[in-house]
């Protein structure tokens, strides 16, 4: 008895160090938090201006429209139509991202009237010439990555988690990525792309969030900048609709050639 009440003692003033949070594991904690806050969404609809900057500052715009569909216990479904100017109107993207595996992605060319599959080996190439790759235009779900929490920063008056992930996809353009997430309300502010020799290659921003069904934030601004060809590409996001009733059946090879 005597030693159960002095173990209690023991333990009671003396508690044992708690196990210390690996980097890793903080990390894929930020990634899972960040994950759960974006479920339930259900689908939403948005119109994007995408905005290209040549290195000499000569800009061109395409319009598009978007319809994203949340999948249980997978990735998104999502559909990318562009509708100006004339040479790219009536292209569209369809993308199935995968929690696990290969994305798979369709695109159509109405000049040639055919559906294109975009092979996994090409993920990594730019999506209708923007600074956007294809593997970038995909949810980003927590199993295409591993983690690892650096350090915790102020950017901009925000208190942000600043951790790595690592593409586990074997044919990405990228080595890993440097993100900055605010501990608030968990949205991602700064992502830099690392490119396979491990050199800084590109550097996307997000600016002015707006919060939808008092629970999901969606940046009007995502800016992507190559650092080293000197090319920006400018998302502007607007007009955002969520819960359309929107099915599997508009997210198909049909799909794409109905898109207008």
């Amino acid at each position: 008895m005597t030693r159960i009440l002095l173990l209690l003692f023991i333990l009671t003033f003396f508690p044992l160090p708690a196990f210390a949070e690996s980097p890793e594991e903080k990390g894929l904690a930020i990634a899972v938090e960040d994950d759960k806050r974006d479920n339930g969404f259900g689908d939403f609809t948005a119109d994007m201006k995408m905005i290209l900057k040549n290195r000499q500052g000569e800009e061109s715009t395409r319009d598009i429209r978007n319809k994203t569909l949340e999948v249980e216990g997978d990735g998104d479904k999502s559909l990318v139509i562009f509708d100006n100017p004339r040479d790219v109107k009536g292209t569209a993207l369809l993308n199935f991202t995968h929690k696990t595996g290969n994305d798979d992605q369709w695109l159509f060319l109405p000049a040639l009237k055919r559906v294109k599959r975009i092979s996994s080996a090409n993920k990594s190439g730019s999506f209708m010439g923007s600074e956007f790759a294809y593997e970038d235009v995909t949810s980003q779900e927590v199993e295409k990555y591993t983690y690892k929490w650096i350090r915790d920063e102020t950017m901009d008056g925000k208190e942000c988690f600043v951790f790595e992930r690592y593409p586990v996809y074997k044919n990405s353009g990228y080595t890993r990525q440097i993100v900055w997430l605010d501990k608030a309300e968990y949205r991602i502010y700064k992502i830099e792309f690392y490119d396979r020799k491990n050199a800084l290659l590109k550097t996307q921003t997000n600016a002015d969030y707006q919060q939808y069904l008092d629970q999901y934030w969606q940046p009007n601004e995502m800016f992507m900048l190559n650092h080293q060809t000197g090319k920006s590409t400018l998302l502007k996001w607007s007009d955002y609709q969520f819960r359309n009733g929107l099915e599997d059946s508009d997210f198909n090879k049909n799909s794409l050639k109905r898109a207008r």
